[in-house]
């Protein structure tokens, strides 16, 4: 069988989608003896019927059903070739959609991402940061509507191929009288002597911290849930309790506020964050040079 030719693809799917030879050469700018000739070519070339003549235009036929969905695919895989080269041909540039959950909007990315944006090769790329629930992140991503997400690398990433991104400690926040301030040293177990301030019990952070509290056959004691870490630590500061919160979102604010930081000595209380994608070699050229800067970074500590 001879090649296939775009040109010609092209226009059978015109002609499947509108039903109607002339429309469809009237959309391509071609005259109908034109499309007619070419689709006469094209059932030569594969060997079998295409389309069918009804009353009111033209419709595929089984054979036609088939190759629709390849030319489909084919014009889709053209058109990212064209767009990519286009990248190349003109430095890169394009927009990058990226999902991230609360933890990483609060710690580094923010600040990886303006490194990214300041850099005189990245001008012509844009960025839409979107924040989310761990869970949502990851939905999302499997659903398709995003091509690239940065979440905890403890969620259900299966199907997904990662790439290490950088890492948090959870800590015990407490005001700088609490009781805990005097060990120094603090596992999750002896914070549940006190009360807590809590998160939305869907955070990623809540999540573990109440499973881990159930494996020690206790209960977590709340005094206050709130829904952002600037929240729990002005709760921190008015000595309402303790936040568990990442300590890398806590330290900036501790002369401040008042409090302070001690990193749970528990093995889980150390969290990787990881770079998730369905498929990083199907990423547009401006995506693929974001995830390459973001592990650089990560890698530079």
């Amino acid at each position: 069988m001879r090649d296939l030719d775009l040109t010609t693809l092209r226009l059978f799917v015109a002609v499947c989608e509108t039903q109607n030879m002339a429309r469809a050469a009237e959309e391509a700018h071609v005259v109908p003896s034109a499309v007619s000739k070419r689709l006469a070519q094209l059932e030569q070339t594969v060997g079998a019927k295409l389309l069918e003549r009804r009353r009111r235009g033209v419709a595929a036929t089984a054979a036609g059903e088939i190759l629709l969905g390849h030319a489909r695919a084919m014009l889709a895989a053209a058109n990212r070739v064209a767009r990519d080269m286009e990248d190349y041909g003109s430095g890169i540039r394009g927009q990058v959609r990226l999902l991230a959950t609360v933890s990483t909007m609060a710690e580094s990315l923010p600040d990886d991402i303006a490194a990214f944006l300041q850099e005189p090769g990245h001008r012509d790329v844009g960025i839409t940061v979107e924040e989310s629930l761990s869970l949502e992140v990851v939905r999302s991503l499997r659903e398709g509507s995003a091509p690239l997400a940065i979440c905890w690398d403890a969620a259900d990433l299966e199907g997904f191929q990662t790439r290490p991104y950088r890492s948090d400690h959870l800590a015990a926040v407490v005001h700088r009288s609490h009781p805990l301030v005097q060990s120094g040293r603090c596992s999750f177990a002896q914070t549940l002597e006190y009360s807590h301030i809590g998160m939305p019990a869907q955070t990623a952070v809540q999540t573990m911290l109440n499973r881990h509290a159930a494996i020690l056959g206790q209960r977590i004691d709340y005094r206050a849930v709130v829904s952002t870490f600037d929240a729990a630590l002005r709760c921190v500061r008015a000595n309402l309790g303790v936040a568990v919160i990442p300590a890398e979102i806590a330290l900036p604010f501790a002369d401040a506020l008042g409090i302070v930081v001690i990193p749970l000595e528990d093995s889980w209380a150390r969290r990787r964050f990881a770079i998730c994608s369905r498929d990083f070699a199907a990423l547009s050229p401006a995506a693929k040079l974001l995830v390459e800067f973001l592990q650089t970074r990560a890698r530079q500590g």
